[in-house]
């Protein structure tokens, strides 16, 4: 079996239920001002569209976009016509990244106009799930009216779910209160943040990890780093999804094969 699909999970309470890889976007959409250890082109429409098919075969139905990746969603939008409903669309609201620098907005006319944005760009009716972009000043942040603004957002039906993507314990733990997942960096390298996934498990939350590879970084002598970290990661119970973002097809492949193996060893 080469196919993620049994291993689905639920992202809390939300009624989702998520591949356990999702497939991240920012290198089909922005190249400056990213933290990967090599520079990379930006990949053209047919490898994009090879490389949502061949996800799609894998198993993934999880695509994680935002504004703040450049073109990313409005490549996206054209590319998933015709199989819009095979996905599951994460996407941000908070950073802008313009000129080569981000700036962040939280207010409640920005993130509404953010929103549909985003709808407009993606060519939909609706985003499955909006995470706030923090700029890691997480109680700050959830200080102003972004969340509430989300929430009027999830009532009108143009998102189904929301969350954070921060940067300390205290955000995350205030961000599940209010509402239905955070994103949290977990990693070989990086854990301080497992307080987040141990309260997501207990309150029944969504739990969408990031850098689970330490964004490629990652080096271990003498061990599979993708699979070793994959064991963490998705050996949590509280873990949704872990968002990958290759544009290399042999990578994504060896991903999810990874994946597949620690997946199948947990039964």
């Amino acid at each position: 079996m080469n196919n993620l699909q049994p291993y689905y999970r639920s992202l809390g309470d939300t009624g989702l239920r998520l591949s356990p890889l999702g497939l991240g976007t920012v290198k089909i959409g922005r190249n400056q001002g990213v933290k990967y250890p090599s520079g990379f082109e930006l990949p053209d429409d047919a490898a994009v569209l090879n490389l949502l098919a061949q996800a799609r075969d894998l198993g993934i139905n999880l695509l994680d976009t935002a504004p703040a990746y450049g073109t990313s969603e409005e490549r996206l939008g054209p590319l998933l016509k015709g199989q819009r409903d095979n996905w599951v669309i994460c996407s941000k609201v908070g950073e802008e990244f313009e000129n080569g620098e981000s700036r962040f907005d939280f207010s409640a006319r920005h993130t509404r106009q953010s929103v549909e944005r985003s709808l407009r760009r993606l060519d939909t009716d609706r985003l499955e799930l909006v995470l706030v972009h923090s700029d890691g000043n997480d109680l700050e942040v959830l200080e102003q009216d972004v969340y509430p603004t989300l929430d009027q957002l999830k009532r009108e039906g143009l998102i189904l779910a929301y969350g954070f993507s921060g940067k300390t314990v205290e955000g995350g733990l205030r961000a599940l209160q209010q509402g239905d997942c955070a994103m949290v960096t977990y990693n070989l390298r990086e854990q301080s943040e497992r307080a987040v996934l141990d309260f997501a498990l207990q309150h029944n939350k969504g739990i969408l990890i990031k850098k689970a590879l330490a964004s490629g970084h990652l080096c271990l002598d003498g061990e599979d780093p993708v699979r070793k970290s994959l064991e963490l990661v998705l050996g949590h119970p509280g873990v949704t999804s872990a968002i990958i973002g290759t544009i290399t097809p042999k990578h994504l492949a060896q991903n999810v094969s990874a994946a597949l193996s620690v997946l199948s060893s947990m039964e």
